[in-house]
């Protein structure tokens, strides 16, 4: 039977509200990792995580990089228990649109009543990798001791590829890092109050595609019609990237290492209750889209995806500018599955672009960073304490694939050949990436109250 943990949620009773203004305080700060106008901010971020992680009472230091320091705390005092690695990263996404918040972005506002911290990172993913912190925190201060040993590593470069920590676990060969299992929340709920842990996550492959026509933007009554134009050309490339009708993408050899769902995946995630029409209500859409065959949950969780991020170029500003414009470009994600390579799903996608590009253009297309596939395995006693503790804080998890990619995760798999419990908090209407990304306080706190039982339940059953 695992510890009661009524101790430990007293304090956090106690004491949850200065945890939400730390949380506030973290928020404040830009630590937008893309853009390197905002190094020092970034920098700062991890020195706040770093002083957190000293004021909870662990061994902490950074760790530098070429790139964004890494974060690293420890509490090692659990002398013959197990050891649980948690991961989180404090960077965020960048804020645009601005005028599409209805408060500024790095200034989080309570609203709904209180219900929603309101705020980028606030889901993603600083509010729910601080609820690993706050739980480690209470436990030390109420009992002086953790059931278990812990460590984390929080690092500044997710949201742009991840380069950082990737080199280091490599290099390090996973020493520094060993555990018995690593624990991350960096994905939502099933639904509000049903948790779900996540046994497979996408990978990754962005691209980035420029067609260069002229030496200048040109006047398009007077070289419109003689000069091919790159905004005509890429628009035509775009076309040609996925069938309209189908839904399949139509880049040559995209599909041959695509793994099947099998056929318990198809009957888990048709049990599970999915209200299409408010689905698309939420969304504002009149029709969901997707490859044929598929229902919406299997199409966002197990098929790979081509999406275009981005397309720029010409004039977009007010009113009307006629111009033939020198250059256009366009960025490209594609989400991968099981057993796809990111390295040979980016070659196909360049290789295939290039052989579209209409005469009178130059096509360049650029590779920015790419993540494996992973699937996890949901079985054993550590994955067992982790569903116990989601159960004991709301009701029974529910197994789920997940359409986002954490890049880390497939390299945790191989390097440290642990098990990797992905066990989120957000919800599905937190609009991360989004303007007024939210996260909800109730799951703040049901967060911390999380980790704390899957501790306790961990300890007792290595007692």
């Amino acid at each position: 039977m695992s510890r009661d943990s009524q101790d430990v949620f007293s304090r956090i009773d106690r004491e949850q509200e200065g945890y939400l203004e730390e949380l506030k305080d973290y928020l404040r700060i830009p630590s937008i990792s893309t853009d390197p106008a905002y190094d020092p901010d970034v920098r700062r971020c991890a020195e706040f995580v770093l002083e957190k992680m000293r004021q909870a009472g662990l061994d902490a230091r950074l760790i530098q990089t070429e790139g964004k320091p890494l974060v690293y705390g420890e509490w090692l005092g659990a002398e013959g228990k197990p050891t649980i690695l948690f991961y989180g990263h404090y960077d965020v996404q960048p804020a645009d649109p601005l005028e599409e918040w209805r408060n500024p972005p790095f200034e989080p506002t309570l609203e709904n009543d209180g219900k929603h911290l309101v705020a980028r990172g606030a889901t993603d993913d600083k509010g729910q990798s601080y609820a690993h912190l706050k739980a480690v925190a209470a436990l030390l201060a109420e009992r002086g001791e953790l059931p278990v040993n812990v460590k984390f590593i929080v690092e500044g470069e997710e949201e742009s590829g991840g380069e950082a920590i990737e080199t280091f676990v490599r290099t390090d060969d996973g020493e520094l890092l060993a555990c018995d299992g690593v624990f991350i929340s960096d994905s939502s709920m099933y639904s509000p109050g049903q948790p779900s842990l996540i046994y497979g996550l996408k990978g990754m492959a962005y691209m980035e595609v420029r067609v260069d026509g002229p030496n200048r933007d040109l006047h398009s009554g007077s070289f419109g019609g003689g000069v091919a134009n790159p905004g005509n050309a890429l628009a035509y490339i775009v076309s040609q990237l996925l069938d309209p009708e189908t839904g399949k993408i139509k880049i040559p050899g995209f599909y041959d290492a695509v793994r099947p769902i099998e056929d318990w995946e198809r009957k888990e995630f048709a049990s599970l209750p999915f209200d299409e029409e408010a689905y698309k209500k939420e969304l504002g859409i009149e029709e969901v889209f997707g490859e044929e065959g598929y229902s919406t949950l299997e199409r966002v969780w197990a098929r790979p995806t081509c999406d275009v991020n981005g397309i720029f170029g010409g004039y977009g500003g007010e009113g009307a500018k006629t111009i033939l414009p020198a250059w256009a470009g366009a960025k490209v994600s594609m989400r991968l599955v099981p057993d796809q390579d990111p390295e040979d799903i980016a070659r196909k996608f360049a290789e295939y672009v290039e052989s579209l590009a209409p005469k009178g253009v130059k096509v360049t297309v650029k590779s920015h960073h790419g993540g494996a596939p992973v699937l996890v395995s949901t079985d054993g006693p550590i994955v067992e304490a982790a569903l116990g503790a989601l159960e004991d804080v709301w009701q029974k998890p529910v197994r789920v694939r997940e359409g986002g990619s954490i890049p880390i995760v497939a390299t945790f798999s191989e390097v440290l050949k642990v098990p990797t419990m992905l066990a989120g908090f957000g919800l599905s209407d937190d609009r991360l990436h989004s303007p007024n990304e939210k996260f909800d306080v109730d799951n703040f706190y049901g967060g911390i109250r999380a980790v704390v039982r899957f501790l306790d339940r961990l300890g007792s059953i290595h007692q």
